[in-house]
């Protein structure tokens, strides 16, 4: 199946103002995650999708492709289904901009469940949650899942009440990355906004309310996202080091 990563990338983040092109080990953040990317086995081309003529500036002067795209989408899905409707590709895979240590091995754990079933549309990835702090932070999102890796929900709750602890119950992150088949992307970006989605401002929510399935396979490798300057910094010394 041939497979493209596109990469949404806008200038105008609220917390970091143009993040995607912060330097980082003599590298804008962008070119991280394009080459990281790039580097996964079964991907077949990185594009950038964007509205902002710096990043593209940016990403051509490191070698990479850029598309431009309107200013009008209010989210990355919708940028990803533009780039999306002019490509000749089977699955499409929606790398986040602000992950400049996202693991190739991740990335081909979230495309693995389309090698083996052809009923999969959709799928994203888990890790495990270790840290408590994270479980009463909005900002983490939690997502729980059925015995086969199926999501049966994302919230940004503090996610499955443990009643029992001898039960058994896990708790799990949810990593913003995300595969499609391409038919898929461009029917999920023109379905309606949903209550839940609305009330939780997780836009992976609409497919589930649409009554579409996610699968959600776990992940050894953590990601970081970039949101804050001490995300940064945190960043900037891992890759020192």
């Amino acid at each position: 199946m041939r497979t493209v990563a596109i990469i949404p990338a806008r200038y105008a983040a609220t917390r970091l103002p143009g993040k995607v092109l912060v330097d980082i080990a003599g590298k804008p953040m962008v070119q991280h995650v394009y080459e990281r990317a790039a580097a996964t086995p079964g991907v077949d081309e990185v594009l950038v999708a964007t509205d902002d003529q710096r990043i593209a500036d940016a990403v051509a002067a490191f070698g990479g492709q850029a598309r431009m795209t309107s200013p009008e989408h209010t989210t990355g899905t919708d940028r990803l289904a533009e780039v999306a409707r002019d490509l000749a590709a089977d699955l499409v895979v929606n790398v986040q901009g602000d992950e400049p240590l996202i693991a190739p091995a991740s990335i081909q754990i979230a495309l693995e469940p389309f090698r083996h079933d052809p009923n999969v549309v959709m799928s994203t990835l888990r890790e495990r949650l270790v840290d408590p702090g994270d479980l009463q932070d909005p900002n983490c999102v939690k997502v729980v899942v059925d015995t086969d890796d199926w999501a049966l929900y994302f919230t940004r709750a503090p996610i499955p009440y443990i009643r029992n602890a001898d039960a058994g119950a896990s708790r799990w992150r949810h990593l913003g990355l995300y595969v499609y088949r391409r038919d898929f992307l461009l029917t999920y970006a023109a379905l309606a906004p949903t209550p839940l989605q609305l009330a939780e401002g997780l836009e992976q929510l609409r497919a589930l309310e649409h009554g579409y399935r996610i699968k959600c396979p776990l992940t050894p490798h953590p990601a970081i996202g970039v949101d804050t300057p001490a995300d940064l910094e945190r960043v900037r010394r891992m890759l020192a080091e």
